[in-house]
């Protein structure tokens, strides 16, 4: 018994706090980097930025964490360089695409990386996909999608695109997306003018940009559907889920993957081939940061929501999206949204 106390107490010794191996890789010394798929001002920046500025501070040695912006092919090129460039020795990571699957499965001929084999670290926001209406349309639930003929302002093939052709598709809507506005903020700015009735972005883009049309007694628009994994803990508990309206099991495969953009929210992600054991440590310092006052604090001055995801639990639904998007499942969603 003595002998069995003195060997628990000497392995506590070699344990920090954190939870990782004492032995494990230290960066002290180092400098970290994190590449960013878009230009500076963005969210994927503001995150980033954040991260920057205390990761280091949870990864042993503590070392100096700086970014890289690398736009192009709306954050493709970045994607496509960390998988196939990106150095394996976890000293480089991304802020990877939240519509990583999507690209994947619906462009693979533009798309050189396979999502499942990215090692994904950790993220601190997940954000549906959520579709708004004009309050003054009188569409009231998504039951009434399917009375009315309604108009949706869209970015070109973007989110609000896909999902719009995607309600109508599944759910026997009436919407004609209007396409060409540059950007979530002009396609917002056509519903406000009466130009357009609607339009389905991430809720972090509608909770940023107009969130005093959601509020008061008689508000200017209505979010009446949400696309993601989980249900976004900021949109009203009644908006209901696509996944909870279709039955087909191939219906509940193509929500799968396309919902799959709320799960990734904003984190790390490093290339394949990094080792098992850097994959473990910055699993580790991801979540320690994830659980950092001052890190929250500072997202909360950015206006940035924390809801922490853990990594292993994002690679376990970046694989079964993958895995469950046959062939057949890609070819019947590309049909909806695409019309081929």
């Amino acid at each position: 018994m003595r002998l069995r106390l003195v060997l628990a107490s000497a392995f506590a010794l070699i344990l920090p706090a954190s939870g990782y191996a004492a032995d494990a890789p230290s960066f002290a010394g180092k400098t970290m980097k994190i590449v960013i798929p878009y230009g500076p001002g963005g969210t994927y920046d503001k995150y980033g930025q954040t991260f920057a500025a205390h990761f280091g501070e949870h990864v042993p040695g503590k070392p100096s964490v700086i970014v890289q912006h690398m736009p192009g092919a709306g954050g493709v090129k970045a994607m496509n360089w960390a998988f196939n460039v990106m150095p394996k020795d976890g000293l480089n990571m991304i802020v990877p695409l939240d519509n990583a699957v999507v690209n994947q499965l619906m462009r693979p001929e533009k798309m050189r990386y396979d999502a499942r084999k990215f090692q994904w670290i950790g993220a601190s926001n997940q954000t549906n996909i959520v579709m708004a209406v004009r309050a003054d349309s009188g569409v009231l639930s998504w039951k009434d999608l399917k009375g009315k003929a309604l108009i949706a302002s869209s970015s070109g093939q973007d989110t609000s695109f896909i999902t719009c052709n995607l309600a109508n598709g599944l759910l026997g809507a009436r919407i004609k997306v209007v396409s060409g506005y540059k950007g979530s903020s002009t396609a917002m700015f056509a519903i406000e003018q009466g130009e357009t009735q609607m339009a389905t972005y991430n809720w972090l883009a509608w909770g940023s940009k107009v969130p005093h049309w959601f509020t008061g007694d008689k508000p200017f628009a209505r979010a009446v559907l949400q696309i993601g994994v989980w249900r976004d803990p900021d949109v009203d508990q009644s908006v209901p889920m696509l996944s909870e309206l279709v039955s087909s099991a191939e219906d509940k495969a193509v929500v799968a993957f396309i919902g799959s953009l709320g799960a990734l929210g904003r984190g790390l992600a490093l290339p394949p081939g990094a080792s098992a054991e850097l994959v473990t440590m910055l699993r580790a310092s991801y979540d320690s940061m994830n659980g950092d006052a001052k890190f929250a604090a500072n997202l909360k001055k950015r206006k940035l929501r924390l809801i922490p995801s853990k990594g292993a639990d994002i690679q376990k639904i970046v694989i079964a999206a993958v895995d469950n998007a046959t062939p057949a499942v890609v070819a019947r969603a590309s049909k909806m949204i695409y019309g081929k």
